[in-house]
């Protein structure tokens, strides 16, 4: 039931904002799945929220589409998110990535742009596997490594994709390839 939840909400998402012409990306989970599912499809991991990558002069006009869907803006303990108007609970909204700014102030790179993100198989826009892949190195947590191994499973981590990352990314990348069961 989540998981058909989190689908319903991610396609009416895009879908609103593909109908306003808003540039946007999904990151997260959401594009991990959407990644994985290109080389094995039984691979997919489920994941229980959407997050979305909008440049922040954006974020008005895609206020304005999603409000078209009941979802309303909301700024929860510093992060920017749309709740569903009738149940506005912070665990079901859309997560908001701005680009260009860093997600927390200790991290090295800042949000890519949604303007290389690419069409995935089920329609909405993903960003591309290099800035996911930094995203999941640059955040670290058990579920970002647990991503980044489910990427090195299906071999969607290629040497192009390992040329195209920042260095200190690529040294994670190396620290999860020596403990692959490590979930420290």
């Amino acid at each position: 039931m989540a998981m058909e939840r989190v689908e319903q909400l991610l396609r009416r998402v895009a879908d609103a904002l593909d109908a306003a012409s808003i540039q946007y990306a999904i990151v997260g989970g959401n594009a991990v799945a959407a990644w994985v599912a290109t080389k094995d499809p039984d691979a997919v991991r489920a994941t229980k929220d959407v997050d979305i990558l909008l440049d922040r002069g954006e974020l008005f006009k895609a206020t304005r589409a999603l409000l078209s869907i009941d979802m309303i803006h909301a700024e929860v303990l510093g992060v920017t998110m749309f709740v569903d108007r009738k149940d506005p609970s912070p665990k079901r909204g859309v997560h908001v990535v701005i680009a260009g700014e860093r997600i927390r102030a200790h991290y090295s790179h800042a949000a890519p742009s949604p303007a290389s993100a690419i069409r995935s198989k089920s329609g909405f826009l993903v960003i591309d596997l290099v800035s996911l892949v930094t995203m999941k190195l640059q955040s670290f947590r058990d579920v970002d490594r647990t991503h980044i191994r489910d990427m090195l499973g299906v071999e969607l981590i290629t040497e192009d994709v390992r040329r195209a990352l920042p260095t200190d990314m690529l040294a994670r990348l190396h620290q999860i390839e020596a403990t692959p069961e490590d979930t420290h």
